[in-house]
């Protein structure tokens, strides 16, 4: 019965936890237009009655729901598009000077503005190459997701070429720690970005593949 158990649990859980993250990403994004389309739907008297089992309000719900995604991915694409016109893409960089002057806010827009481009823009290899680095003491070593070389700053002051390496928290590798270490400190690992991070969030359940040549 116990195996029987287990097999079922391995079964439902990735299911379980995919539903929830889509629930959690459809609820974040929709809930701040659900009130104003919902209203308009009920303005409109499209279902007097309700259809199976889903009452009215159910079926308005859900209703605004889809409608609000195909809106955003509609805007979002749209956007895209006009964003590539000269015209437009001139007062996108307006506003862009404009959010970089701003107090407080100019912060907030760089910080995340950079962090978009390194990873879904730039060429660069961050977050590319997996390593093995000696934390939270020399013998012991986690897996890493090497960045790119540390601030210039850091580097002086040590009298170091250090290089940043980010160590994602188990099992949630949302969450980690920003280290720096000498690059005769990393080991290289032959292994994919994505076996690391399923390797850090099954808690070590889940071993990668080894490399083919091996």
């Amino acid at each position: 019965m116990k195996k029987y158990f287990v097999t079922g649990l391995v079964i439902l859980l990735p299911l379980a936890v995919t539903i929830a993250v889509l629930v959690f990403l459809v609820n974040f994004f929709t809930k701040p237009f659900i009130g104003m389309v919902s209203s308009i739907l009920s303005s409109w008297n499209l279902f007097s009655e309700g259809w199976l089992f889903f009452s009215r309000e159910e079926i308005i719900q859900y209703g605004s729901r889809i409608l609000i995604l195909f809106m955003l991915f509609f805007f979002t694409a749209g956007l895209g598009l006009i964003a590539r016109w000269f015209f437009m893409n001139a007062i996108l960089q307006l506003c862009d000077k404009l959010l970089h002057r701003i107090p407080i806010i100019n912060t907030v827009y760089k910080t995340s503005q950079d962090i978009i481009k390194t990873l879904f823009v730039s060429d660069k290899n961050s977050f590319k190459q997996v390593v093995m680095v000696p934390f939270p003491r020399p013998g012991v070593y986690v897996l890493g997701l090497l960045v790119r070389e540390s601030p210039k700053a850091c580097c002086l002051a040590s009298q170091e070429e250090l290089i940043s390496v980010l160590v994602p928290t188990t099992p949630n590798p949302t969450t980690g720690f920003l280290l720096m270490f000498k690059k005769e400190e990393l080991i290289f690992v032959d292994m994919k970005p994505e076996d690391a991070i399923k390797y850090i969030v099954s808690c070590g359940v889940i071993i990668p593949e080894p490399p083919r040549n091996l």
